[in-house]
C-alpha cells in the first residue's frame, strides 16, 4: 500500500500518530511504564521517554538505571536509525527460560538531537510478555520490526501490521 491511509477519529483523551513529527522527537512522560516476562520485573520507570513519530504508536525508553539488567545479555547485533543512530541490542536470559533474542535495543551514542536516549533501553512488547503504560496494557504490533507501544490512548492506523511499510 502507497500513500498515506485515511485518519482514525481522534476520541477523547486520544492522540493521533498523524499529528506526530517527523523527524521524530523525544518526549518525556511521567507514566508509568513497566515491563514483565515470565513473572519478571524486567523494567519499571516513572521517567520513561516516548519516540513520536508520524505514523508509529510512541516508542517508550526507560532510563537504564530503572532496567534490571541481570537477565539481559548483550549481543553482536546492531541497527542504524536514520535519525537516532546506532542501535545495540541484548538477549533476555531467564532461569529455565527459552532465551528471548533481540529483546531490546539502545542507543549508546545517539545523533545529535536525540542526546536523552543515551543508554535508555526500549522493549518490543510483541517479545515479552508484558509492556504496560499507565496501568494499561501494550498491544503488540503484528511487525517483528517495530517495538511501537499502542495503547487505546492512541489513534492510527499506524505502522506495525502487514501492508504499512511504506507508508
Amino acid at each position: 500500500m502507497f500513500g498515506h491511509p485515511k485518519r482514525d477519529p481522534v476520541g477523547p483523551g486520544q492522540e493521533s500518530v498523524w499529528d506526530y513529527p517527523r523527524p521524530p522527537i523525544v518526549d518525556d512522560s511521567d507514566e508509568l511504564v513497566r515491563v514483565i516476562h515470565r513473572g519478571v520485573l524486567l523494567a519499571e520507570s516513572k521517567r520513561a521517554m516516548r519516540v513520536l513519530e508520524t505514523s508509529h504508536a510512541p516508542a517508550y525508553y526507560i532510563p537504564a538505571s530503572d532496567v534490571d539488567w541481570s537477565h539481559l545479555q548483550e549481543v553482536p547485533h546492531r541497527t542504524v536509525c536514520e535519525y537516532k543512530g546506532v542501535a545495540s541490542y541484548a538477549d533476555l536470559l531467564l532461569p529455565g527460560e527459552v532465551p528471548v533474542r533481540q529483546v531490546c535495543w539502545w542507543y549508546p551514542r545517539p545523533s545529535p538531537g536525540y542526546e536523552p536516549l543515551v543508554n535508555a533501553v526500549c522493549f518490543y512488547p510483541q517479545r515479552v510478555d508484558q509492556c504496560e503504560v499507565a496501568g494499561e496494557s501494550v498491544t503488540p504490533l503484528a511487525s517483528q520490526f517495530y517495538g511501537d507501544w499502542p495503547t487505546s490512548r492512541i489513534a492510527g492506523p499506524y505502522k506495525g501490521a502487514p501492508g504499512t511499510e511504506f507508508w
